[in-house]
């Protein structure tokens, strides 16, 4: 009896062994199952293993790196001589209409992602006598809003005519230019304000800074525009640079620069304001401070106040490899400066001239490459309307335009493809070289 239950209590000891097993065994492949079918299914959702890790874990999923792309457009001087300012009066309303000026243009300005404008007069108020005389330009407030419509959302306000009107002039400008929405370098209402920017344009961020020459004075230590002096409260509120003191420029270029990179800046813009009035080609001096300002970092250099179209040139730094495009005058915007009226300074045509200067920043990861420059002739048309005579900016992307795409007459077509070989001859060679060496499109065959 004792033996029979000895060897049924073995059997049940056996079964009990067996049957755990079993269940060890199917537990162990049901749960490999079910991980295999989520590592399945996870697969699918992950992205492509890299190599490249976020410093922090050990992850070697993918970051996906976006393209970003950013067009700025820079054109030339928006002037209001006289014969302009009566023109865009309305006796009607007894206001100024200056939306004629950019009509043509104003579709060119809005394409880009920051539209840049040189402004060449001030907003002194009605109070002051409204002026077109280059001693003292004083234009109504309208000419802003027409700037704003027209697409142009960037100001450069320092320039040989930012006192025109003195210290009101200066800080009204700013004021009118404050209200509107538009953001401006170069001339500031405080001293606290900061004169320079980095603007993030798409997520790029462009460092700009524009300064203009200043004039000699009988006042040591004092700063003059035009041969006027500055009240000793606007000093600090134009930027400006003194060519016989020009190892000061540089130490302030030098700061102002390491200071947009502190914040940020990739791409470094510097405006300026110089050169000789109607010369074709830079001065000695425009070249020096170009291969300076190269040397210093500055990625693009962009030039006014000849009121004519200069060269463009690809500068390489001396010691390095960096680069920068200088573009040394863009021309006139806008102006009354006309063939027939410049019979003592420039008959040539150049002053109807100007430039729609566009260049693209691509941004892969921390890298900013410059892709593209282009230039776009623009001629100036003065004709019959509003109260006497209308100018409007005229972009020419052929020597045919004036008469295919505005349907000129045959004299103003011919006007207007003079305009663009100008132009063309100016800036050909200089921008074809740029545009070989960034690997984009030629304008100009």
């Amino acid at each position: 009896m004792s033996k029979k239950i000895s060897r049924r209590r073995k059997a049940i000891i056996r079964r009990r062994i067996f049957l755990s097993c079993t269940a060890l065994v199917l537990v162990a492949v049901i749960s490999l199952s079910v991980f295999i079918i989520h590592s399945i299914t996870s697969a699918g959702d992950k992205k492509p293993s890299s190599e490249k890790g976020d410093g922090n874990t050990s992850s070697k999923e993918e970051v996906v790196i976006k393209e970003q792309f950013a067009t700025v457009l820079s054109t030339g001087d928006i002037m209001v001589h006289s014969a302009q300012l009566n023109g865009a009066y309305v006796n009607e309303t007894k206001n100024y209409d200056f939306s004629a000026f950019f009509k043509e243009a104003s579709a060119y300005y809005k394409k880009a992602d920051l539209a840049v404008g040189n402004l060449e007069t001030t907003f002194a108020g009605g109070d002051r006598k409204y002026s077109g005389s280059p001693s003292s330009f004083n234009t109504p407030d309208s000419l802003a809003d027409a700037i704003k419509a027209s697409g142009i959302n960037f100001l450069l306000t320092s320039n040989n005519h930012s006192n025109d009107t003195g210290l009101n002039g200066i800080k009204r400008t700013v004021q009118v230019l404050k209200e509107r929405g538009f953001e401006f370098i170069g001339t500031r209402e405080t001293n606290t304000e900061q004169i320079y920017t980095v603007k993030d344009v798409n997520g790029i961020k462009i460092g700009m800074a524009n300064y203009t020459y200043e004039t000699a004075g009988k006042k040591e230590g004092r700063k003059y525009l035009n041969g006027t002096l500055l009240a000793e409260e606007a000093t600090d509120l134009v930027a400006s640079f003194d060519y016989n003191k020009i190892d000061a420029f540089y130490a302030d270029a030098e700061a102002v620069i390491a200071d947009m990179k502190q914040n940020g800046a990739e791409f470094i813009v510097f405006y300026l304001h110089w050169g000789n009035e109607y010369k074709t080609s830079p001065n000695t001096w425009q070249k020096s401070i170009a291969q300076k300002l190269s040397n210093l970092g500055v990625d693009m250099i962009i030039g006014s106040h000849p009121h004519v179209v200069q060269p463009i040139e690809l500068i390489r730094a001396e010691g390095g490899e960096h680069t920068t495009v200088c573009l040394y005058s863009s021309g006139n915007a806008v102006s009354n400066q006309r063939k027939e009226i410049m019979v003592t300074t420039c008959t040539t045509g150049h002053t109807e001239d100007g430039t729609l200067f566009t260049y693209t920043l691509r941004k892969y990861g921390d890298e900013v490459t410059l892709t593209d420059v282009d230039i776009v002739p623009t001629w100036v048309n003065k004709y019959k309307g509003g109260n006497g005579y209308l100018y409007t900016i005229y972009p020419m992307e052929s020597a045919d335009w004036g008469s295919t795409k505005y349907a000129f007459d045959s004299a103003t077509a011919a006007r207007a493809a003079k305009s663009y070989e100008r132009t063309k001859e100016i800036v050909a060679a200089g921008l074809t070289e740029i545009q070989k060496f960034i690997g984009c499109d030629v304008t100009f065959e």
